[in-house]
């Protein structure tokens, strides 16, 4: 079986919390690491899960369309469309439908096993999308949360 990163590839790393990154970070958008051996600073690498994780995010955090310039006009997400909207059911169901239409275009998802939106019981801006789905040349589920804001202060 092929490794991890023969399989969903090795890029740089370009997220800071592949857990709970819940914008672009436009301003900051490499990082860095020191080598163990030489101590000196290089770019930061993902590989396999980490790389499929920040791949996912960043699809989910670019808004469709934005990427036709490079050839690319379907890359990316609607979830820009709800904010400034209610953290309502309705618009709770949006969220996942855009999910679901952003996770189909990624040639690395083998199944989506589920996606679940729920609202932030601390914060009523705040919608929580978990995500669990089966990559590509894998039986291992990868599950990631996204914390999305309805509130136009934080903009992906």
């Amino acid at each position: 079986m092929a490794r991890n990163e023969d399989r969903w590839g090795i890029d740089l790393q370009l997220l800071r919390n592949l857990e709970r990154q819940n914008n672009r970070d436009r301003d900051n958008d490499l990082s860095t690491q020191v080598r163990s051996q030489t101590h000196q600073t290089d770019l930061a690498l993902l590989q396999g899960a980490d790389n499929l994780r920040q791949a996912l995010l960043l699809r989910f955090l670019t808004p469709v369309g934005e990427l036709t310039a490079l050839g690319h006009p379907n890359y990316g997400s609607r979830l820009i469309e709800l904010i400034g909207e209610l953290n309502s059911e309705t618009n709770r169901n949006r969220a996942k439908l855009f999910v679901l239409q952003a996770l189909a275009a990624e040639p690395r998802v083998k199944e989506v096993r589920s996606v679940v939106v729920t609202p932030d019981p601390r914060d009523r801006t705040r919608v929580n999308i978990h995500i669990s789905l089966t990559p590509v040349d894998s039986d291992t589920p990868l599950n990631l949360v996204f914390p999305f804001f309805l509130d136009r202060g934080i903009t992906p």
